[in-house]
């Protein structure tokens, strides 16, 4: 995925509405554009540019079933941008932690902290 393509998912994934709308594919699957409007209280045509926006993001993809467009969730760009948000997080919690430890070492006091879990375990 590009820088562009990322780029397109988060400005996908700023605006509620469209958030509400991946979820609901999340639990259904699949759904059509009178489906997905329902819950809102926006003209169908408000809907369909939000589906336009994420159809542009790859976060949706559109069928043809007669006179049907069911619209189904794309789960590979939710996926890239996860990663990306993961690494980051990684990144920026060691940065953290390495903080701790300096602070810690001037304020003279011994690390206690307890070992990370690994992987999903609880603490």
């Amino acid at each position: 995925m590009t820088e562009d393509e990322l780029s397109a998912t988060f400005a996908a994934l700023a605006d509620p509405t469209r958030r509400a709308i991946l979820a609901h594919l999340a639990k259904t699957g699949e759904a059509t554009v009178n489906e997905l409007a329902a819950p809102f209280e926006v003209s169908l045509q408000a809907i369909s540019k939000h589906l336009k926006v994420l159809e542009n993001a790859g976060l949706i993809t559109r069928g043809r079933d007669a006179q049907f467009r069911p619209c189904r969730l794309e789960a590979a760009p939710l996926e890239v941008a996860s990663r990306w948000i993961e690494s980051h997080r990684l990144l920026w919690q060691g940065r953290y932690d390495r903080l701790e430890e300096k602070l810690r070492e001037l304020q003279g006091k011994p690390n206690h902290r307890a070992p990370k879990p690994v992987g999903n375990e609880e603490p």
